[in-house]
């Protein structure tokens, strides 16, 4: 059972997220990945109120079979990933090239 106590753990496996993060400008990969490593320090509950990630349910995009709903966080200052909680793990699917494209927008 997931706990909102429990640690943060990343998977990172996806490979739709390995190219958007290692095709990524060098500063802003960097920043990315500051990021990642922020994240794996926290707990659930730090992942949700934390201001600077703004974590977010989208609602415009219908999840895949099999996940309750998709989340945005911000990754860096100009991109947001998208991504769904699996237990205590944050399974990272997308990095948007801009913001509007994380909702499904354009």
């Amino acid at each position: 059972m997931a706990s909102s106590d429990a640690k943060v753990k990343l998977d990172l496996n996806n490979p739709v997220f390995q190219g958007n993060l290692l095709t990524l400008q060098k500063p802003e990969r960097h920043a990315a990945l500051d990021t990642l490593n922020k994240i794996r320090h926290l707990t659930w509950n730090q992942l949700y109120r934390d201001q600077g990630l703004k974590w977010e349910k989208i609602t415009s995009v219908k999840p895949p079979e099999g996940i309750d709903a998709i989340y945005s966080l911000r990754i860096t200052q100009a991109r947001r990933a998208t991504a769904y909680r699996d237990a205590d793990f944050i399974r990272l699917l997308t990095i948007a090239p801009d913001h509007d494209a994380t909702y499904g927008k354009k």
